[in-house]
């Protein structure tokens, strides 16, 4: 009996095994965002122009990530690889980064945006996607794009939930000092650095800026979780869905172990998330806010937020979502902007629709973010 007993456990055991392993699998997979099968529907303009079309004529066949990051821009796009040997964490670790400098003459020394991709993302498609390339020509800053290695993860997915990350090391450590490097080398503005992202990217982008507040002097987050409430990868989809019961203790021990944040700068941030993203839950933008207000608390001055609501536009060359915004200001500078934007899903808000994780449709992130940027410069220690 007791042999039976025993067998019939352990079978059981197995089975349960086997449902706990699936169940793992389909938890982690479901950590990465699913690119829309479907391209965003072609604009009147595109419309008249197939229309126009002579017969027998095919239109031009949509173009690669690769062309469309350098398209509308006359600047450098280059390749290169960092590799860094110093912490345990990322020793030995060698990251490809494209970096984009305008073509323009530039008097002083350039800002520079370091842009950190998505799960299932290239350089070259974030590019592309976000269109930052085309806006830095205008307004003369160098853009950055780490790119996540298939060997470190295989969906290039940046470990912003990870323990190591959130103490500023690996990833975080390597792409501080890839920063510091190619600032360096090009002669570029180290008081006027920011850093943005998407998603992982923005995850990622959260912790390189609070670990490092003497290099950035702001952040700009979109569709972010909120940051050092997990500690794995199931942790991590726990936070994107549910957001954390802990986060304004685990942003007071951010606080706490870097004094620099805790001083009056504190660092500016810049949130934008859509009310219909399935991925990372809109809570996170509400509770990365209350995280972002005690981390700038030295810095706020305002008691109440100004609280703005734009309509949506349809149609037309700049359709645009509905869209509010929550700005807690330090003197006359917004220190804590939150954006919510109406429809929105996992994408980036008025990017390159033909890409994946981007909406044609406004507001557009890249200037909001360059524009919140603009007025925030990082004062040396």
């Amino acid at each position: 009996m007791a042999k039976s007993l025993s067998g019939l456990w352990l079978k059981a055991f197995k089975q349960a095994s086997r449902v706990q392993q699936t169940q793992s699998r389909r938890l982690i997979k479901s950590l990465l965002p699913t690119a829309p099968k479907k391209r965003a529907a072609p604009s009147v303009v595109s419309l008249a122009v197939r229309a126009a079309a002579p017969a027998g004529r095919q239109t031009p066949a949509r173009t690669s990530a690769a062309s469309l990051s350098k398209s509308g821009s006359a600047g450098s796009w280059k390749k290169s690889y960092f590799t860094w040997a110093g912490d345990p964490g990322a020793a030995g670790r060698r990251m490809m980064y494209a970096l984009y400098l305008p073509d323009a003459p530039s008097a002083a020394s350039r800002p520079l945006v370091v842009m950190l991709h998505g799960c299932q993302q290239t350089a070259d498609e974030f590019a592309a996607a976000t269109r930052m390339n085309a806006l830095a020509d205008r307004h003369g800053f160098a853009v950055l794009y780490p790119q996540q290695s298939a060997g470190a993860d295989r969906h290039r997915c940046w470990h912003w939930y990870k323990r190591l990350s959130q103490q500023g090391e690996g990833d975080v450590s390597l792409i501080a000092a890839m920063v510091t490097q190619v600032q360096a080398k090009h002669g570029l503005d180290t008081s006027r650095t920011y850093v943005a992202g998407l998603s992982a990217g923005a995850g990622l982008a959260a912790l390189l800026a609070l670990n490092y507040p003497e290099r950035f002097a702001a952040v700009g987050l979109h569709s972010a979780p909120v940051f050092g409430t997990a500690d794995s990868a199931m942790a991590g989809y726990g936070a994107m869905q549910h957001g954390s019961a802990v986060h304004e203790a685990a942003a007071r021990s951010f606080v706490a172990a870097t004094p620099s944040l805790a001083v009056k700068a504190g660092m500016p941030v810049m949130l934008i998330h859509g009310d219909n993203d399935p991925v990372v839950r809109r809570l996170n933008l509400h509770q990365l806010t209350q995280q972002f207000r005690l981390v700038n608390a030295g810095a706020i001055t305002s008691a109440m937020p100004e609280r703005k609501k734009y309509p949506a536009r349809a149609g037309g060359k700049s359709p645009r979502h509905a869209w509010q915004s929550i700005t807690y200001y330090a003197g006359r500078k917004p220190q804590v902007v939150s954006c919510e934007v109406a429809g929105l899903g996992h994408a980036w808000s008025g990017g390159d629709g033909h890409i994946a994780f981007s909406d044609h449709e406004g507001p557009n992130a890249s200037l909001m973010l360059w524009s919140f940027f603009a007025r925030h410069r990082r004062q040396p220690a």
